[in-house]
């Protein structure tokens, strides 16, 4: 899943610069927040769906009959709960539009946003699924495809129309993604013969105990970043919202992939994982681990080259977000360091908690950015990014180690100092000289280059060993190269 989430950031690659050419920050801002109102309109209606699908489907287990039940459930109700969504999304777009965009002559843009919100709950179920029979090679061509033609679409609807675009340019990825999981999943091997109704009520049952604490959760997270994209709008305009976009993009495409390519498999293996504290608290520390050894180099380097990032991956129109994303990587690197401990909520089924944790978190990013976005503009957004992930951390480390014994084994707390220790060398060498944090920068996310390769090799494929084995002294001894 880790090399179709790495063609998928090539392939968002090119989307993102290409709307950046041809859209601008205002544009591009307003694709962002169109994005971000799908996703709030989806998370509400879909009942967190995906998250159920992917828990109940993994615990059905190789039991054909329970197998078929979980999945024929839930993509009913996916059907079900996206047409309601889609519905009162219609209903509602005055108002909607009035709020979010700040006009109502936008109500029927979001009327035909209910489309992407409905496309959004089917394919989370779809994925759900996929997720939790552990279908890893059917989720990576799955998101490839859908990648693909999201993006051929968009981009040639952008080329013939440019800024009258906008809205199919938004549409294409989610129908695209339904359209290429419904068939995935059609192909992927029958679970068994239909269930009866009778069979299928506690999967609801579960799905309405658990959604709807999953949809409190997620909202806190998606209602949250449309607060704050709505509050930029309304006080600093369609440019500064285009500068934040481009910072938040970066952070999400292009190191938030590290987390979805390993979520696909570490979700249902928590899950298992939990009927056995040990082994649950081994899991997280050695995902967390992982995560930041993947993620430190990104994360440096990024920080390193924040200029250099915008220009490339955007256009030299947006070199003002530079400080900005430098605030989002410092707030990644606690998501990173803070994700898998997450997780143990959702895989625990402790509804309420993963409410309380996410609502505080959205509350905290909103007040924060709302008190401070008069003194530091758009940067206040980034400040409060961090501040949000500082106390989401505090919040599920607390958690785990009340619920299933969590202590941080020594390899996380060290690669866990010596990330964090990377970023703030080079971030204080940028306030004195950008050239020199920049050339330190880039030295320190080679080194925990060096060191992810180094610890990971035993995980790395047998091609890419090869290559690097090349490099005198970059492999520990004890694994020769095949």
């Amino acid at each position: 899943m880790g090399g179709a989430s790495a063609v998928n950031v090539v392939i968002g690659l090119v989307r993102t610069k290409v709307a950046a050419l041809i859209l601008g920050p205002a544009g591009v801002g307003l694709v962002g927040l169109l994005h971000n109102l799908i996703q709030t309109a989806a998370t509400l209606a879909g009942f967190g769906i995906g998250n159920v699908a992917t828990r109940q489907v993994a615990e059905a287990g190789d039991e054909p009959a329970a197998q078929a039940a979980a999945r024929t459930a839930m993509l009913v109700a996916a059907v079900v709960l996206g047409l309601i969504g889609a519905v009162l999304l219609v209903l509602c777009r005055e108002p909607v539009a009035a709020a979010v965009l700040g006009d109502r002559k936008w109500a029927n843009a979001v009327a035909w946003l209910s489309l992407g919100a409905a496309a959004l709950v089917g394919t989370a179920a779809l994925n759900g699924i996929l997720m939790g029979v552990r279908a890893v090679g059917a989720l990576a061509r799955a998101s490839i495809l859908s990648a693909l033609l999201g993006t051929a679409g968009g981009i040639a609807v952008l080329l013939m129309w440019g800024t009258g675009g906008i809205l199919p340019y938004v549409l294409l990825s989610p129908l695209a993604a339904l359209l290429v999981s419904a068939w995935f999943v059609r192909k992927s091997p029958s679970a068994g013969p239909r269930p009866p109704l009778s069979v299928m009520v506690p999967q609801w049952s579960m799905l309405a105990r658990l959604g709807l604490a999953f949809t409190v959760g997620s909202l806190a997270g998606t209602a949250s970043q449309l607060a704050v994209r709505s509050l930029l709008q309304r006080q600093l305009g369609a440019e500064d919202l285009g500068q934040y976009q481009a910072a938040v993009g970066i952070s999400l495409n292009y190191i938030g992939f590290i987390l979805a390519a390993m979520a696909t498999d570490y979700y249902p293996r928590l899950t298992v994982a939990m009927r056995d504290s040990r082994e649950a608290v081994s899991t997280i520390n050695h995902q967390a681990e992982v995560a930041l050894l993947l993620a430190g180099p990104l994360l440096v380097g990024t920080v390193a080259l924040a200029p250099l990032a915008l220009h490339l991956l955007y256009s030299g129109r947006f070199l003002a977000a530079a400080d900005l994303l430098r605030w989002q990587i410092c707030g990644d690197f606690l998501k990173i360091a803070s994700w898998p401990l997450g997780f143990v909520l959702l895989a625990g089924g402790w509804g309420k908690m993963f409410v309380a944790v996410e609502s505080a978190a959205g509350l905290v990013l909103v007040g924060v950015t709302a008190v401070l976005l008069p003194r530091l503009g758009v940067e206040a957004a980034g400040v409060a990014y961090v501040a949000m992930y500082t106390v989401y951390f505090g919040l599920v480390w607390l958690l785990a180690r009340r619920l299933v014994g969590f202590a941080f084994a020594r390899g996380f707390q060290g690669v866990l100092a010596g990330v964090g220790g990377a970023l703030a060398t080079t971030l204080a060498l940028l306030h004195w000289s950008e050239r020199v944090g920049a050339i330190v920068g880039v030295a320190l996310a080679g080194a925990l280059a060096v060191l992810a390769v180094r610890v990971l090799q035993n995980a790395l494929p047998a091609a890419v060993l090869r290559l690097l084995s090349r490099v005198p002294g970059l492999l520990r001894r004890g694994r020769p190269a095949p």
